[in-house]
């Protein structure tokens, strides 16, 4: 079986990489980073959408271009590789996701149709605060079709149009779409940034005081549906976790062989080889376990929760390493400002808590595993 990309998506990919390395420089990272009232790069979320991008996975029905979730994998990989500074996994991984699963035909034509349009930036607001990322009683609630209480961080969240809360209701547990360009501030929704180790990917806390909310899917399936939101992000995240990791691994790389100690490359000395085949496995192990996930994206069969798992945390391993080795790779002046390592840096730590943190996943992994385990055993009983 071969997981690698297609010729078609490949070429796809070849193109996001044309594109973003014209229009997705440093210094517009940078730009971004230095300025304390920017949350995203506006004119490069625009043109994405103009790429089409954003229509990716839409159905045709809704304005898309009905693709499959390799190709949005094959684009993910290339921002992760940029270091985009615009609300792409919010919308596409998180929001799109929850429509595209449980979205009615209503919801899905108001939502749907002017994100592939890249008309709606979205995002997912389940977290609390410290603990898990989707608690099973959370505060906030909703009561009439209202929503009261408060979300942080959410990612996105300062500059999203629309938000999927999940969100108590009676004696269960729901998910809800709450439009904050008709809720904010007036009547009921208040956001607030928050301060994060990556600005570029920007944090807020969204608090509801009878905000309106029309539920997604069935009453009570809040938790099982954000479970399955959470696998699917987690596979797109993953790609985007491996494209960063590579682009470290060539920046050191990079440094490693023109800068010179002692007469002769850094790059020449054994400790600076192991350093970085150490990172090339790394990587190498986490692309073989996104591509199990990618396949399962789109495979109807129950592979993709414990595939997903083992992306995620391989990932978020691989780039948090790749991250680091590349700041000590460039020795003392590694950790300043004018190195561009530190950027790298902050996204891998950002990432890794985009969509529950590494012990979250390890957790999901083994009771996967423990669930495959006693199914094989009864089976063979």
């Amino acid at each position: 079986m071969n997981f690698d990309y297609s010729a078609d998506q490949r070429s796809l990919k070849d193109e996001a990489r044309k594109f973003l390395s014209a229009r997705c420089t440093i210094p517009v990272v940078r730009a971004v980073l230095d300025d304390p009232a920017r949350t995203h790069d506006a004119a490069l979320w625009a043109e994405i959408g103009d790429m089409g991008w954003l229509g990716s996975v839409v159905p045709e029905a809704y304005g898309g271009l009905g693709l499959g979730h390799v190709e949005l994998c094959a684009i993910a990989e290339e921002l992760g590789r940029a270091l985009a500074p615009v609300p792409f996994a919010s919308t596409m991984y998180f929001f799109a996701q929850a429509l595209l699963l449980a979205g009615t035909p209503t919801q899905c034509e108001r939502w749907l149709a002017p994100l592939a349009q890249g008309r709606v930036v979205g995002c997912f607001a389940s977290s609390e605060g410290g603990g898990e990322p989707l608690p099973a009683r959370p505060g906030v609630r909703a009561e009439e079709g209202r929503l009261s209480g408060l979300k942080l961080p959410v990612v996105d969240g300062a500059v999203a149009d629309a938000a999927i809360v999940l969100a108590s209701e009676d004696d269960t547990v729901s998910l809800f779409i709450v439009d904050l360009r008709a809720a904010d501030g007036a009547v009921g929704v208040e956001r607030a940034d928050l301060a994060s180790l990556d600005p570029t990917r920007g944090l807020a806390s969204l608090r509801f005081a009878g905000a309106p909310a029309d539920r997604l899917g069935a009453k009570g399936d809040g938790l099982a549906l954000a479970r399955r939101v959470f696998d699917r992000a987690a596979a797109l995240l993953a790609f985007e976790q491996i494209g960063g990791a590579d682009r470290c691994l060539e920046l050191a790389r990079d440094y490693a062989l023109e800068r010179h100690a002692f007469g002769r490359a850094v790059a020449s000395y054994q400790a600076i080889k192991h350093k970085l085949a150490d990172v090339f496995v790394s990587n190498q192990l986490a692309r073989s376990n996104a591509y199990h996930a990618a396949w399962a994206l789109d495979d109807p069969g129950d592979e993709l929760p414990l595939a997903a798992a083992a992306a995620r945390i391989a990932a978020c391993d691989a780039y948090w390493g790749a991250a680091k080795e590349n700041i000590q790779t460039h020795g003392g002046m590694g950790f300043t400002w004018d190195v561009d390592a530190h950027l790298h840096y902050r996204r891998a730590q950002q990432l890794a808590l985009a969509a529950g943190a590494p012990r979250y996943w390890k957790a999901r992994l083994a009771g996967h595993l423990e669930q495959r385990h006693h199914r094989d055993r009864a089976g063979r009983d």
